[in-house]
């Protein structure tokens, strides 16, 4: 599912009137009603009270379309206009005139503080005060309003966008925004929705197809892709039956020191879940009774070093080499590191201390293979690209960062986030459950797996990404949140993508 900068999808709204013969007042009309659609979807039986605050804008119009929807639908709503200027759109009038045509009760306006009414626990908030169109923070009594919402601990449906929320920069500390439990928006998911520093104003995000034009949306740039399960099965190659292990790579995992062998065995064992055809694993010699007991599928080499790597010496050869996870950041591992960058010249997978190594030893980045896939957690991208100001100064350095030295670059979140040259894929699955020593090392062994089995480190790290956190999502189900663990997530990978199929299924 594509993501576009807000302005395109005005221009959108335009073509679309024009192509399809259609007055705006119509468009919005549509919009609403899918809203509306949702909206009742959810609604437990009974007289549920709920208030919608309309702004003036063409959010506004929206909000009155819904209400009066709901109205004849026999709802108990009432509609308060938040009445911050003297400008009205011309939508919004048309809807407010087919609102008061109902014959109940004529929508309540607010111009002050003083009129803000009290909203219950029990109530049902519709937000359509402000829409993507925002560029200023809210202020004075609206701020108020937005406030005394987001303490009433009513549920809040956001329409479009969560209002006080920016669509394309980042808000300022102490900025008024509503804090959504679902929003509702239209034609295409918002950046700002998944990214750590907004997106939990958004809370669930439903994206509702208004039948926009479809030609000219597809002849705009795209900011980003959300990753779904139909992308991931364009990506996915069928298995033939006469292949064999040889047909899906050789996947070498190097890491570990005393004390730290579980980190690369976790990698190990995700890497033979997602189908490498084998694994071998290079570790100090003080693994080795631990790796041949654990994981008698894995081949197991010895460094010379007793508790940590000194000098790394293999004659197999890989597809794909993984390194960091438990490897510590001594001088001697270090060195032997960049002996290692200095003899590959296959794509990586680099994580954990290969990453801290890379970030204390900056000479190191011009030996990177291209296309080798960095898969940093946020503090380690801070120290790999330096301070941002927000999250969209980091997403600008991080593509900065990966265009000069030709890499793939995974940034682990709540939405975890895959860069490579000009393209960004956003993955929406995962749970916080997943924020568990040992995930990242399980996320690493996935990645080298698709790379093991001839997947460019771009889908890999697509796929990686997308059924790492499938598999957590699935985990979670049986174990919650707080039951499970890294080693969890490796055990239902193979869950996940069954699921991928029987989805597939379900959407034929």
């Amino acid at each position: 599912m594509n993501i576009y900068d807000v302005r395109y999808l005005a221009e959108a709204d335009e073509k679309t009137i024009e192509r399809q013969e259609i007055t705006s007042t119509d468009l919005m009309e549509r919009a609403a009603t899918e809203a509306f659609k949702e909206i009742i979807s959810r609604l437990e039986p009974g007289p549920v009270p709920i208030k919608v605050f309309a702004g003036i804008g063409n959010n506004g119009g929206d909000g009155l379309v819904i209400a009066r929807l709901l109205l004849g639908e026999g709802y108990n709503v009432e509609v308060f206009i938040v009445d911050y200027s003297r400008n009205r759109s011309k939508d919004f009038l048309i809807n407010y005139n087919k609102l008061k045509e109902l014959g109940r009760p004529w929508p309540v306006s607010i111009k002050s503080e003083d009129e803000i009414p009290e909203i219950a626990e029990t109530d049902i908030v519709i937000d359509a005060i402000f829409g993507i169109g925002l560029n200023r923070p809210a202020e004075g009594w609206v701020a108020s309003l937005i406030s005394k919402i987001n303490l009433s601990s009513a549920l809040v449906i956001a329409i479009d966008m969560p209002s006080g929320l920016f669509a394309d920069k980042m808000p300022k500390t102490g900025h008024d925004i509503i804090k959504a439990h679902l929003t509702l928006t239209f034609q295409s998911p918002k950046l700002v929705f998944y990214l750590p520093q907004t997106g939990s104003y958004a809370g669930e995000v439903e994206v509702l197809d208004i039948g926009l034009d479809q030609d000219f949306l597809s002849s705009l740039p795209v900011r980003a892709k959300l990753i779904d399960h139909i992308q991931i099965l364009d990506m996915y190659r069928p298995r033939d039956k006469f292949s064999h292990k040889g047909t899906y790579g050789h996947s070498l995992i190097i890491g570990g020191s005393y004390g730290k062998i579980g980190s690369i065995s976790l990698t190990a064992r995700a890497a033979l879940r997602s189908g490498a055809g084998m694994v071998s694993i290079y570790a100090p010699s003080c693994g080795y009774e631990i790796l041949q007991t654990v994981l008698p599928e894995a081949m197991v080499i010895m460094d010379e070093g007793d508790k940590e790597i000194m000098n790394i010496k293999y004659d197999l050869k890989p597809e794909v080499v993984c390194f960091g996870m438990g490897a510590g950041t001594s001088g001697t591992t270090t060195g032997a590191f960049r002996n290692l960058l200095e003899g590959i010249k296959f794509p990586m997978v680099i994580d954990a201390d290969g990453l801290n190594m890379l970030s204390k030893n900056k000479e190191f980045l011009k030996l990177l293979p291209p296309q080798s896939v960095l898969t940093p957690h946020p503090r380690e991208l801070q120290r790999l690209i330096g301070d941002w100001e927000d999250d969209l100064d980091k997403l600008d350095k991080a593509m900065e960062f990966l265009n000069k030295y030709s890499l793939v670059m995974v940034l682990k979140d709540a939405h975890t986030i895959i860069l490579s040259g000009n393209e960004m894929y956003i993955n929406d699955t995962g749970n916080p459950g997943m924020a568990t020593a040992g995930a990242g090392d399980v996320l690493a062994g996935v990645i080298t797996a698709f790379i093991s089995q001839g997947y460019s480190p771009l889908e890999a790290a697509i796929i990686g990404t997308w059924l790492h956190g499938r598999a957590g999502d699935l985990a979670a189900n049986e174990l919650s949140y707080e039951g499970m663990i890294a080693g969890d997530i490796t055990n239902y990978i193979g869950k996940a993508i069954l699921e991928l199929f029987k989805n597939d299924e379900d959407s034929s």
